[in-house]
Formats: structure tokens, sequence, C-alpha cells
């Protein structure tokens, strides 16, 4: 699945526009790259994403074309 689409379903972003704003901007690393919103995100992989002063380091755990809001944070688990 794309890193950008992944962001946006998982919710950890809310639109698919800012999250590849945001990959483009260079504020998204994959296990420790900086990362184009077309990078593959595979179950395992490392996501950091820098917000202003704050960084969210998650783990994926999987990967869903869609899925409800109340199971989203289902996808990824806050390290």
């Amino acid at each position: 699945m794309r890193l950008d689409k992944f962001l946006k379903v998982s919710r950890l972003i809310k639109r698919r526009t800012v999250a590849n704003e945001a990959c483009d901007a260079g504020r998204v690393m994959v296990n420790g790259k900086t990362a184009k919103a077309s990078v593959n995100v595979k179950v395992g992989d490392i996501i950091e994403i820098a917000f202003g002063q704050k960084t969210v380091k998650v783990e994926v755990l999987s990967l869903t074309e869609s899925i409800r809001k109340e199971d989203a944070k289902e996808m990824f688990k806050y390290l």
C-alpha cells in the first residue's frame, strides 16, 4: 500500500493531499529514511511523522484498503 494512502486510511493524517504534502516536505520517514508518498508500506515498518515540534512514531500492524473509523487505530501502534 502507498504511504500516503496508509496515512489517510489509518487516520494518522486526515487527508491524502495533506499526507502527500508532508512527504514532499520531507517530514515523513519510513524505517529511518525520508520517504516519498509513493513508497510501499509493509507490515512491521516504522513510520515517523514530524508535526512541528512533535514527532509521532508508529509501527504498521496491518494494511487494509478501507476500514471503519473506530477500527483505524488497530492498523498501527504508537512507539
